[in-house]
């Protein structure tokens, strides 16, 4: 099949193998399916098993898929540069997504039954809307090692929800490249990307790295800054070429890759709780990074 270029509004879009052809037009009882929409029964139970498959890592990264899930995920993904595959409807809420469904190109949308969607959805309250995207290759080293800054780096943050919450805080932010230690959690897991609210897609995200190798090649050419539980000067503005590093949730960042930083920043405190939650954390810094500008 001829590649096509990544789907955005009023763009052509590349189908999944397979699923080439126009609908029946059969759907569920009392289903409304806007004009446009194809019938999932017209294809094969093997593209929804494919699809509900894309829920698990090994697979994600075998087929270089992911699954994007809830209506502003699925807007975020069609105003990035990532290719999509196909953008899946909800039987039962194909009506509430008809002005989304209106702007796609005809029949790269596929209505979804009931027992089907269950198979695929992921999320306990959903929307009824998810696309299927291609993953871009990574950032070689070459260019993290020498393009702008800011960075961030992250190391073994092993709940999606947190990873999400970060890649969302750093798109705010403005820290375009993230790069994500080894023993973190899978940054294309669907919880991470309906954390982070489709803020990954406009971002330059390389994963499973060795951070005790990566900082050395880093420093020179960024100031490298390690966040602190215990001890370290307050956050505070930075040039654009500097790195951030977070650590783990429960433990921080072990000592080994403290001290290959430049900086520690330890957040002062005026009350009695044992600490913040990392996306607190992040947050607080990375406002603090950007204040003076």
């Amino acid at each position: 099949m001829k590649e096509k270029e990544p789907l955005r509004a009023k763009r052509r879009v590349a189908l999944p193998a397979g699923a080439g052809g126009a609908g029946t037009g059969r759907c569920s009882q009392g289903a409304s399916i806007p004009p446009g929409v194809h019938d999932l029964h017209a294809l094969s139970s093997a593209r929804v098993t494919a699809w509900a498959k894309l829920n698990q890592t090994k697979y994600r990264r075998r087929e270089g898929l992911c699954l994007a899930e809830g209506e502003k995920v699925v807007r975020e993904l069609l105003r990035s540069p990532w290719a999509v595959q196909a953008v899946l409807v909800a039987e039962d809420a194909a009506a509430r997504h008809q002005a989304l469904v209106a702007s796609l190109p005809s029949g790269v949308v596929h209505a979804v039954p009931a027992r089907s969607w269950k198979q695929i959805s992921q999320d306990p309250a959903p929307e009824g809307i998810m696309a299927v995207a291609a993953l871009p290759p990574p950032l070689s080293a070459v260019a993290w090692e020498t393009g702008p800054g800011p960075l961030l780096l992250i190391d073994r943050v092993n709940n999606p929800n947190n990873l999400g919450a970060l890649l969302r805080t750093a798109h705010w932010f403005g820290f375009r490249t993230v790069l994500v230690g080894a023993g973190s959690a899978d940054w294309t897991h669907p919880k991470v990307i309906r954390t982070s609210m489709g803020s990954l897609f406009h971002l330059h995200v390389t994963a499973d790295l060795d951070l005790s190798a990566v900082l050395p090649a880093l420093r020179g050419r960024f100031r490298l800054i390690g966040s602190d539980v215990r001890r370290g000067v307050p956050p505070h503005p930075c040039p654009p070429q500097t790195a951030l590093l977070l650590g783990n949730e429960t433990h921080g960042l072990p000592p080994a890759l403290l001290d290959l930083t430049d900086e520690r920043w330890c957040i002062p405190g005026a009350g009695a709780a044992e600490s913040l939650s990392l996306p607190q954390a992040a947050a607080i810094m990375m406002y603090e990074f950007r204040r003076g500008e």
